[in-house]
């Protein structure tokens, strides 16, 4: 198992016991970051800019 394999599998354990384990996308999005793919920023920019709402006037 390799290193990064071992840091997801530990979120996960963490997420699970606070009943949130990782979806296959969170696994996915943690090994780019990890593999630095992208960066931690860009993936936590992407997700609040998919989870915000813009309010209509």
């Amino acid at each position: 198992m390799s290193k990064n394999d071992r840091i997801i599998n530990n979120i996960n354990a963490t997420m699970s016991m606070e009943d949130m384990p990782l979806l296959k996308e969170d696994k996915e999005r943690l090994r780019e970051c990890l593999e630095g793919k992208v960066s931690y920023e860009d993936a936590i920019n992407k997700l609040i800019k998919q989870y915000t709402h813009k309010q209509v006037n």
